[in-house]
This record gives C-alpha cells, structure tokens and sequence, in this order.
C-alpha cells in the first residue's frame, strides 16, 4: 500500500496510526506526481473536493495511470449539504472556503462541492465508468478508467511486477485539510 500526502505532518501522523512495514508513506504534489507502479484499487476520502474544476481532468488521467487492469478508484467526499458548513468564497477563479483550525489559524482552500449528478456526468464525459451515491450528506463512488487506459497498462509492464500480490496493491490519497 502507498500512502501519498503533500504535508509531511499529515504523513507523519499517518505512520504513527499505522505503523506497518507494507504500507509506503510519500510526501509528494498529487497534481505533480506520476505513479511508478499499478494498483488494484486508488482510494481517496476527502480529497475531491480539494481538486480544483480545471485539474480534475488530469487529476483522473493520473488515477487512471496507477490503476492495474481492472482496477478500481474508490472515494468518498462531502456533498453539497456540507457547504452550508462552510464558509464559501464567492468571485474567485476556482470555488473556495475558508477554512479555521483549532488554533486559530486559517486558509483559503479549493472547496468543490459536487453533486451526484454533475460528477458522474463529468466522469462519463473523460470515458469513466461510475457509479456514486450520496450517503447521509456526503458520496461514496466507485468507478472504473477508460478502456484506452487498461489496455496501455497490459502492454507495460511496470515496476510492480507480477511478484506482488493482490491484497498488497493499493494506493491511498489522503488530503492534509
């Protein structure tokens, strides 16, 4: 398993809850990096949101490239009811919250509120199959990459290799908001 964060403290954290010798932990740009391996499964809570409009595009060709043939992208995220919890920027270029922490810090964060509908409608519209469903205010979807990606990765063999088993092939994205 692979766990990818941009902040290390995030990560951190992670390796302390699980402390485990198969679970690699990688400080990296999501919208940067490029998987060097395939997985059976790309997991992402809370992360989609954070994505803005204009990358989500590339931000699935990326999902699309860790997958191993068959593979799946599981994810989870908030729907629209949670933007009544926020507090929405309004006139900006991508759609945005501001966000306060426990010790009064705050940021500004890309806060996409999706609704059923429109996300699996976008993902159809990049060549996904999906199926999402909202659950008590947030969804949950599963969806599968274009064609045209599962037979480039059967032609590529790639560093993970056939020696590696299946219950060990996940990714995990976690987002440090």
């Amino acid at each position: 398993m692979t766990a990818v964060d941009a902040a290390a403290e995030v990560l951190a954290l992670a390796r302390a809850r699980i402390a485990s010798p198969t679970v690699q932990f990688l400080e990296a740009d999501l919208f940067e990096w490029q998987p060097l391996r395939r997985y059976d499964i790309v997991f992402f809570a809370f992360w989609l949101s954070h994505v803005p409009p204009a990358r989500l595009p590339d931000f699935w060709n990326t999902v699309a490239a860790a997958l191993a043939p068959g593979g799946k992208a599981i994810f989870i995220d908030d729907g629209p009811a949670a933007a009544a919890e926020e507090e929405v920027l309004t006139n900006l270029p991508a759609p945005a919250a501001l966000r306060r922490l426990a010790d009064g810090s705050q940021y500004r964060i890309v806060k996409v509120f999706h609704d059923v509908r429109t996300l699996t409608d976008d993902l159809t519209a990049l060549g996904w199959s999906v199926r999402i469903r909202s659950m008590g205010g947030n969804f949950i979807g599963i969806a599968e990459p274009p064609t045209k990606f599962s037979r480039r990765r059967q032609t590529r063999k790639g560093p993970a290799g056939p020696e590696i088993s299946r219950a060990r092939r996940g990714l995990t994205f976690r987002s440090c908001f």
